[in-house]
């Protein structure tokens, strides 16, 4: 009995290491993807100076970011470490503004295809690169007044000793919910963020199928718009996904055991954390034709620098 014991801890210290290495290696793969997207997007003239990839250069930041931030918050959480109200806050607070930023890139960016369908001969009087800009600091600004405000909701915490007053259990969004108010304002915010980006994709969609019917339309055109609809409707739809994940912790950690909570939880991680953060970067990489071929001769030329430089290594090692 006692050895079986002495061996829990280390079995359960095995399972978190094996779980968090299962994590790890995906996201620091979608890592690098994203960076050579991100890079492929300010490589030439043409991306810097179109707005479709300029709102998707800002897309592709914010979801890099967010995969960064929750790795970082999910590692933190399984090898129980335990935080400080200031850093706990600053991590997530900075995950609130990134998440806070793609849906509403997601707006613009299907009010931009919808433009281009239905207002063809004014889509460059209206997207120009200085109004995308602005609808970008004013994507910004809006998600950073929506940090202030949790911020500002914060002031019933203790300020005599923050600095050193920890969060009970793990890091997360839910631990900077101190009160009622913050409760309440945190679903009223993300049903007013995701119900209006809701209704603006599926009103771009609608336009755009419309469109699709006259006889003036571009009909080819109209189709890879409406099909690029649908598919912001379901990054909409995953982002949406990532708000009942600590919810669904919540309600599961009631009736299963540690262990199998602990299991679930990392499975459920990876579908609504790890994989939506990757979808933007497979999608427009493979499906618009002037970056695939840019992305394609980076990542393949990265891998055959490091395949010669194994090579080279090897071989002066012989």
């Amino acid at each position: 009995i006692n050895n079986s014991n002495n061996t829990e801890p280390l079995e359960g210290f095995l399972e978190i290491l094996m779980v968090s290495t299962l994590s790890t290696i995906p996201s620091c793969v979608f890592l690098y993807i994203n960076g050579i997207m991100l890079f492929t997007l300010r490589s030439k003239a043409v991306f810097c100076e179109t707005a479709r990839y300029i709102l998707l250069y800002n897309l592709l930041f914010a979801e890099t970011v967010q995969l960064v931030l929750s790795q970082v918050l999910f590692l933190l959480a399984a090898y129980s470490v335990i935080m400080t109200y200031p850093l706990c806050g600053f991590l997530t607070q900075l995950a609130n503004l990134t998440t806070t930023i793609s849906p509403l890139t997601l707006v613009v960016m299907s009010v931009e295809r919808y433009v281009a369908v239905c207002y063809p001969l004014r889509h460059a009087d209206i997207v120009t690169v200085r109004n995308t800009g602005v609808s970008i600091i004013l994507i910004w600004t809006f998600s950073s007044l929506n940090v202030v405000i949790r911020v500002l909701l914060l002031l019933e915490l203790p300020f005599d000793n923050l600095l050193n007053l920890q969060v009970k259990g793990f890091c997360s969004g839910l631990s900077m919910l101190v009160g009622p108010i913050s409760h309440a304002y945190n679903k009223a915010f993300a049903g007013f963020v995701f119900t209006s980006a809701g209704v603006a994709i599926i009103s771009s969609y609608i336009g755009v199928a419309a469109a699709a019917r006259s006889a003036s339309a571009d009909k080819a055109s109209a189709h890879k718009a409406r099909n690029t609809l649908l598919l912001h409707l379901v990054q909409l739809g995953l982002s949406l996904s990532s708000t009942v994940y600590y919810p669904l912790l919540i309600a599961l950690s009631t009736v299963v055991v540690r262990v199998v909570f602990f299991r679930i939880q990392s499975l459920v991680y990876m579908f609504i954390f790890i994989v939506p953060r990757c979808l933007s970067s497979l999608i427009y990489g493979l499906r618009d034709q002037s970056i695939r071929p840019v992305l394609m001769f980076y990542l393949c030329c990265r891998l055959r620098l490091s395949t010669v430089r194994v090579k080279s290594d090897v071989s002066s090692s012989a």
